[in-house]
């Protein structure tokens, strides 16, 4: 262990690395924001995060024995945000001079947009190019709860407030399909722009090819959309690469300097991880394999951030549709706090977008990816009516109540008028005062806040445009304006301090049983599903698992962009 540790002290570069080396970047499932922390987290290797790849890539541009750069793109995730900041951070390593190289074995346009960042692309000879424009895929289940014999019984303020629709809808309603139409429109504007850019081809003839798509290798070879058919052992000779000389990914990050041991130096901001759904309590890991962020943990980081003085700036990463309103105003108020102490940026990922949006007001910046889901500013409550669905099944519920309005969850029956009177009003409370501190954080007022709330959700772009975000880019584009604005020098070097810490195998093993039980059924949820499906269950589970606490969400809806 001492000869571990002393390697990783004086040796800067990753150990083993010879001149002329090409790294190989494959690019698998769903890249995490946080690693995980769990006590199988402490035996198996390490999920690379996003932050980790972009780091990797910017200590591989100027690391001499690093002279080429291997992109295999494979499966991505539903959503464009890390992918373009992964995008944007391969772009950043061209600018060494180092060859790039992409090599698919099979791409759809998410891997191909990524691909289209590397000057040469290969394609394996037997392999299709899947790119053939894009489609939003929404889910309706209120058929499927009809034959069940549920009822869900939702209201929600705006009329892009549309998380409920999933329930209590069978189609799209008109507002519905008109957010669904706009958020495709900019994802298809956003990747016909970047394989323009990519491949040297005007935006007019990038269109016309994708109507032809998906190709055969010798039509995306003809058409001038990949440079060459190749298999992997080809390579060497045809991208002119030193294949017998390579080193992955994980393998390069977990040996450079920033990847291991070294002491600390420089200023140091804060990076604060909220990720996965907001609720109150503290935060973990869900058994349908999601994460969800604690009002109670992250709360408790943001007051560490403040008032440690050595602390000159804090950096919040959201990437969160959104929850609990209750938790998430918790969160606004400690981050409120915080904004008046230093500097307080935002970096928004694939989505912060209601909930995630509520908790993004405070920040002096807001940094998003063009293709980031974010806004909708809105709000639903409700229950599901379950007595049908017993009476089915031969069962019966039956319960006694005493006041006016005890009885007002009762699962059995729907609300009365006089109920859902009481809860229309306390919705509208919550969504006039999330309309006026959005009004006041982006100096506008509340009646244009209000024309472009209504629930709606926006890409980043988007939401530049309108008012709701600052600055296009990803986590290295936020840590420089917090670098910025806390006036730290740019030649100076900058120490990242990450919320959460990453537990040590002691604490992980002495964490109650609870939580170790939950990181156990997330791996096991790893083995059953694809990252992609995970984030898809997660995704769609969440307002039936947060109705649960009976408080109004700040939800948004599951989109699925492909």
């Amino acid at each position: 262990m001492v000869g571990v540790l002393a390697s990783r002290v004086f040796f800067p570069y990753a150990p083993g690395v010879p001149a002329n080396t090409t790294l190989v970047l494959r690019l698998t499932g769903d890249v995490a924001e946080v690693e995980g922390s769990g006590v199988l987290d402490q035996f198996l290797p390490g999920q690379p995060t996003v932050r980790s790849l972009v780091d990797m890539l910017q200590r591989a541009k100027t690391d001499t024995r690093i002279q080429a750069l291997l992109v295999i793109p494979m499966a991505g995730t539903p959503y464009w945000g890390k992918s373009q900041e992964i995008r944007d951070a391969i772009l950043d390593f061209r600018k060494s001079g180092k060859k790039t190289v992409a090599f698919l074995e099979f791409a759809g346009e998410q891997e191909y947009y990524i691909a289209t960042a590397c000057e040469r692309i290969f394609l394996l000879p037997s392999s299709n190019l899947s790119v053939k424009g894009l489609a939003t895929y929404e889910v309706f289940l209120r058929g499927t709860l009809d034959k069940i014999g549920a009822v869900p019984d939702l209201m929600h303020i705006g009329d892009f407030k549309t998380a409920v629709n999933t329930f209590t809808e069978k189609t799209f309603t008109p507002a519905h399909r008109e957010m669904a139409e706009s958020l495709n429109h900019d994802a298809f504007e956003q990747l016909v722009q970047g394989i323009a850019e990519g491949r040297k081809k005007s935006v007019a003839d990038v269109r016309a090819l994708i109507d032809q798509g998906p190709f055969l290798p010798e039509d995306a070879l003809r058409t001038g959309l990949v440079d060459d058919l190749a298999y992997r052992d080809q390579l060497a000779d045809k991208a002119k690469l030193s294949l017998d000389r390579e080193t992955e990914g994980e393998v390069y990050a977990r040996g450079t300097a920033r990847g291991g041991f070294r002491l600390p130096s420089g200023q140091r901001i804060a990076l604060i991880y909220a990720v996965g759904t907001i609720a109150s309590g503290e935060s973990g890991s869900g058994a349908n394999g999601g994460e969800f962020t604690g009002s109670d943990t992250l709360a408790k980081y943001i007051r560490e951030a403040r008032q440690d003085s050595t602390i000159k700036a804090v950096v919040l990463r959201i990437d969160s549709p959104g929850g609990s309103s209750v938790a998430s105003d918790v969160i606004w108020r400690e981050l409120m706090l915080t904004r008046d102490k230093k500097p307080l940026i935002v970096s928004m990922s694939d989505f912060a977008a209601s909930g995630g949006y509520y908790i993004a007001m405070p920040a002096h910046a807001i940094v998003a990816q063009p293709g980031t889901l974010t806004g909708s500013i809105g709000i639903f409550q409700g229950k599901f009516v379950t007595g049908g669905v017993l009476k089915k099944l031969g069962a019966n519920i039956e319960g006694v109540s005493e006041g006016k309005f005890a009885d007002i969850d009762s699962p059995v029956r729907p609300y009365s008028p006089e109920e859902r009177a009481k809860l229309e009003e306390q919705m509208q409370a919550f969504y006039d005062q999330f309309v006026e501190k959005v009004a006041q954080a982006r100096k506008s007022t509340p009646e244009k806040i209000d024309a472009i709330a209504q629930g709606r959700v926006w890409t980043g772009r988007q939401a530049r445009e309108i008012g709701l975000v600052d600055e296009l880019g990803g986590l290295t584009k936020a840590i420089a304006v917090a670098r910025e604005r806390a006036k730290i020098p740019a030649g100076e070097d900058l120490q990242i301090v990450v919320y959460p810490p990453r537990k040590s195998f002691y604490e992980a093993l002495s964490e109650p049983f609870g939580q170790a039980e939950q990181s156990m059924q997330a791996h096991a949820m790893g083995h059953l599903f694809s990252p992609r499906e995970r984030r898809v269950i997660a995704d769609l589970s969440a307002p039936v698992r947060l109705l649960q606490r009976r408080e109004p969400l700040a939800l948004m809806p599951f989109v699925f962009l492909r």
